[in-house]
């Protein structure tokens, strides 16, 4: 497999997310090393210098199932907001292969059933920072 790509988080979804992980039972917890993974090698940002061509918490994002071409957009959210049509949680395996990712960068990310799948950022149509919500 090739190696993962450079990703950034901003500190507010880090530490968000951290506390999300934080609170889940220990058998869940164990489910979501790839996810504690990213975030231990993730460059970490001031949600004020965050790039717009970044995918962050809460951003929409269409991306390329490299596999099989199909595109789809969602928006990343936390579990809370998850269910709604066009979202994806963070604690799903496409939502944290997703947190991070520059547009035009591609990662493999694994399906419930142990299979690789690549995806690729094709756009981001909002970025909470960008529009100005730093704290949302």
């Amino acid at each position: 497999m090739s190696s993962k790509p450079a990703i950034t988080v901003s500190r507010i979804d880090l530490d968000r997310i951290e506390a999300l992980l934080e609170r889940l039972p220990a058998a869940e917890a164990a489910h979501f090393d790839a996810l504690r993974a990213e975030l231990d090698r993730a460059e970490v940002v001031e949600p004020a210098a965050m790039p717009d061509h970044i995918v962050t918490m809460n951003s929409t994002v269409t991306f390329k199932d490299e596999d099989n071409g199909e595109q789809l957009t969602l928006t990343l959210v936390y579990p809370a907001g998850a269910g709604a049509p066009g979202t994806v949680s963070i604690l799903a395996p496409v939502g944290s292969a997703l947190l991070g990712l520059s547009r035009d960068q591609q990662i493999h990310w694994p399906t419930p059933d142990g299979r690789q799948r690549r995806l690729r950022v094709l756009a981001i149509s909002y970025q909470p920072e960008a529009a100005g919500h730093h704290h949302r």
